[in-house]
């Protein structure tokens, strides 16, 4: 049966803006009337800072008047078109819930207070506010919104929105979500119509509270209460938003339409000069990459950013490519590499010996995948922090050894972390999947941990065999976890590979259902409070992040040195502490990255000649090239 939900001119219920693999900010520009300078000086004695941004180390990159960023083209025309594809099923439009699947790209539906630029790695700007204002002690913040916002069918924004949706997500948020930040705010404030306060406990963190207060998502006060929606429930109504993109229409399970808001309110802001480009963002879904890769080349979606090595290096050999209708090409992403690996479900027993973990790392051989399956085009994942500055490199230093050292005298840490070089993956010969060599260390291990071979080859502890299940949920990884597999079946562990459906892989995830997963642990260039959600033992019982169900103490304390560093040095000292205690517990087998973009698309497409650090930016700072796209059609190429 057909769903579709279409647009309506004078009352939308919906909207959309940048995805959020997109970073978007607009540096403001208005100047701070007196009245509210003066209200902000009179509520304490401290120094009082009015900004249009934000930033705990440095300078703030953009200023106040700027024109627009520094990595759009501001003469991009608008206009067109542009799709992706999306793997599996959606069956509701709600990001917020762990019920149900959310559709693509339900993230670009919302705006906040203060977002982030695709250049500058520490500062967030106002966006929905002209200025903020903070004391020198940051136990509290003021936004001073702009007057102009609008929802995307035509009501007005006010600070009664901002404080309706702040208590929204205390009350409806996530768990893992409400465990880590409830008890930072003790007031919240609305002062007018367009000015809101948020006063924050001795406990929260500084460095995190006015990114914090500034980062949650402005939904409609006056919508929700109107309609009874909550953010804890799957919906196929998408909340009411201030985006610069509304839900144009979508047939469940196969397709969605994004298009531009002619109405936009933020629309000749210095901000998005040079972005929200093409007129619709379509997304195509498909039950796996092999039909959405047959699909590309035939036209039935224009942009794919290839994730399948194999195909990056052996699949782009058809006609479309040949006769010059597809680009493909390797973009520079100066991205921190993603922390991308299986991870262990360290409720289970068997995964809580380290013994175990690391006999199982180690016959996973990267080297001869790469080499033969990955036709050498990824690197070794080796950190959280893979490729910055916050990645720990060989022996501690003199700042780690001090947060390091009293986790050792109370037991809590290895003193081998003192002297040892930062813990690297194991590594593999290449001339087989097999490394004999490894394979008799791990063999070695798993003796040492109690578990012995029995006459049918498999390992048992107390009659109970080393039963291991990877879950996965695309085929395009069987060519990759099979050979794992056999590594493991040679070790004597009962291994199997078991793939399941979109809907089943996230419920067993959430639920722990697995005994490795992958998993990929993205991290900033600023680590705070959100590590809690990674890392922390308050989180482990109830966590979409902190998939591994890790509880440690050692850990817990060097989380909240990163948290409570002051400076740069400190922050990146911690992490470093940080980093080097989560390599060394070894409740992953890590994956593979690499620092560039690899997409292909229809030549209908341009972007600036020289692309920002932190994002590929496809959705909102590209543009659609109309006289190209008439020929593609002319061609037969669409």
């Amino acid at each position: 049966m057909r769903r579709s939900q279409t647009r309506n001119a004078t009352a939308r219920a919906v909207t959309a803006v940048q995805p959020a693999s997109q970073w978007v900010a607009w540096a403001g520009g208005a100047v701070l009337a007196f009245g509210a300078a003066f209200s902000a000086w009179a509520e304490t004695d401290e120094n009082v800072t009015v900004s249009h941004g934000y930033t705990n180390f440095g300078k703030l990159k953009y200023p106040a008047d700027m024109a627009h960023l520094d990595y759009v083209n501001p003469d991009a025309p608008k206009g067109g078109e542009i799709s992706q594809w999306a793997q599996g099923t959606f069956d509701s439009f709600n990001n917020y819930t762990r019920e149900g699947v959310s559709a693509a790209l339900t993230d670009v539906m919302y705006e906040s207070i203060l977002v982030s630029t695709a250049d500058d790695p520490y500062g967030v700007y106002c966006y929905l506010c002209e200025t903020l204002e903070y004391p020198d002690s940051r136990d509290w913040v003021v936004f001073n919104l702009r007057d102009d916002v609008t929802f995307s069918d035509g009501r007005p924004m006010t600070a009664e929105d901002v404080a309706f949706t702040f208590e929204l997500f205390m009350e409806q948020g996530i768990a893992e979500y409400r465990n880590v930040v409830s008890g930072f705010v003790s007031e919240v404030e609305v002062l007018d119509d367009h000015r809101i306060k948020f006063t924050f406990t001795e406990e929260a963190p500084r460095r995190d509270v006015i990114s914090f207060a500034g980062g949650t998502t402005v939904f409609s006060k006056s919508w929700f209460e109107e309609t009874g929606a909550r953010i804890d429930e799957s919906t196929d109504t998408p909340f009411l938003g201030t985006g610069a993109y509304v839900l144009d229409s979508y047939e469940t399970n196969q397709r969605l339409i994004y298009a531009r808001d002619p109405d936009h309110w933020g629309a000749d802001h210095p901000m998005n000069v040079g972005q929200n480009n093409f007129d619709t963002i379509r997304v195509e879904y498909f039950a796996d990459s092999a039909a959405a890769f047959e699909a590309f080349k035939v036209g039935a979606y224009t942009f794919r950013t290839e994730n399948s090595s194999k195909t990056w290096a052996t699949g782009y050999d058809f006609p479309a490519l040949d006769n010059g209708w597809i680009v493909k090409a390797e973009l520079p992403d100066g991205s921190m590499g993603s922390a991308q690996a299986f991870v262990f479900n360290l409720d289970k027993p068997e995964w809580q010996d380290p013994r175990v973990r690391e006999a199982i790392r180690l016959v996973f051989n990267f080297e001869w995948s790469n080499e033969t399956l990955f036709y050498g085009l990824y690197e070794r994942v080796e950190s959280f922090w893979q490729n910055s500055d916050l990645q720990a490199r060989g022996t501690p230093s003199e700042g780690e050894l001090a947060l390091l050292r009293p986790l050792v005298d109370e037991g809590l840490l290895d003193p081998s972390i003192l002297t040892d070089a930062a813990v690297l993956p194991p590594e593999s010969r290449p001339e087989r999947s097999t490394d004999r060599g490894n394979l008799r260390q791990a063999s070695a291990l798993l003796d040492e941990a109690g578990w012995t071979v029995g006459d049918d080859g498999i390992r048992r502890k107390d009659g109970r065999p080393l039963s291991l299940t990877i879950l996965q949920f695309s085929p395009a990884f069987d060519r990759i976890v099979n050979p794992y597999i056999e590594n493991l079946t040679r070790l004597g562990v009962d291994a199997k590979l078991e793939r399941v459906d979109t809907a089943q892989y996230i419920d067993r995830r959430r639920t722990g259902d697995f005994d490795l997963v992958n998993h990929t642990m993205t991290q900033g260039f600023e680590p705070g409070i959100g590590l809690k959600q990674w890392f922390h033992s308050s989180t482990a019982d109830d966590s979409s992040r902190n998939l591994m169900r890790l509880r440690d103490r050692a850990i817990d304390r060097l989380i909240d040195h990163v948290i409570e560093a002051e400076s740069l040095e400190e922050m990146t000292t911690a992490a470093h502490a940080l980093d080097r205690a989560l390599r060394a517990y070894g409740f992953w087998v890590p994956q593979w990255y690499k620092d560039v973009h690899t997409v292909a698309y229809y030549d209908m497409y341009r972007h600036p000649e020289t692309l920002p650090p932190f994002a590929l930016g496809e959705l909102t700072f590209w543009w659609y090239d109309a006289d190209r796209a008439e020929d593609l059609r002319e061609a037969g190429a669409l």
